[in-house]
């Protein structure tokens, strides 16, 4: 049989997780950001560039093939739906004239 929550329990533990967030409902406190020369900055930009790692040509050329196929699939699809939908309309609409 399962047990009743403790409502104190389930309150502090509530309050720890608010402590451990920031205390304001989940949204950190806004911390005084540090002012960073343009020299600084260029250095960190630079860093975070050379981390970047591009794909091989092969990887490129597998990926535009793939998209190119699915977008050979998808137009053959709504082509479809468009040719139904087109021909249901006008079923609809010559029942509705002769009527």
């Amino acid at each position: 049989m399962a047990r009743k929550p403790n409502p104190q329990a389930i309150r502090e533990r509530a309050a720890k997780t608010a402590q451990a967030m920031g205390g304001s409902g989940g949204v950190a406190a806004d911390a005084p950001k540090k002012k960073t020369s343009l020299p600084q900055f260029a250095r960190e930009v630079r860093a975070e560039a050379r981390k970047i790692t591009w794909t091989s040509r092969k990887e490129t050329w597998i990926t535009s093939v793939m998209v190119a196929i699915m977008v050979v699939i998808a137009s053959v699809f709504f082509g479809i739906v468009d040719f139904g939908l087109r021909v249901g309309v006008a079923q609809i609409l010559k029942l509705a004239n002769a009527g």
